[in-house]
């Protein structure tokens, strides 16, 4: 069983900034990809940031120029640098992993951190 625990999390005023931590633990002999997610209220879950295992970043339009991720793959772990929120910004925030205990790859999903910018 694998678990992903998110921090960092929290309330800011527009143009802040927030990091946000996620340490994977549990059966991982290895992790392909890790990244955020984020889901605002009425809203569908969509991708924020990934990266992966050789260090190939994926952003969304949305937070290019703004965000920033990066991981420590031995230790598992990623982060999610977040500069010039926006209120549009405001969601729960959801780390993610695409790791094999084995052989075959599975997803795994953090429990969410809720970030909110207020105007």
């Amino acid at each position: 069983q694998v678990q992903l625990v998110e921090s960092g999390g929290g309330l800011v005023q527009g143009g802040g900034s927030l990091r946000l931590f996620c340490a994977a633990s549990g059966s991982i002999f290895s992790i392909k990809t890790m990244g955020w997610y984020r889901q605002a209220p009425g809203k569908q879950r969509e991708l924020v940031a990934t990266i992966t295992s050789t260090g190939n970043t994926n952003y969304a339009d949305s937070v290019k120029g703004r965000f920033t991720i990066s991981s420590e793959n031995t230790k598992k772990s990623v982060y999610l640098e977040m500069n010039d929120l926006k209120p549009e910004d405001t969601a729960v925030y959801y780390c993610y992993a695409q790791y094999r205990p084995y052989i075959s790859f599975y997803d795994a999903w953090g429990q969410g951190t809720q970030v909110t910018v207020s105007s």
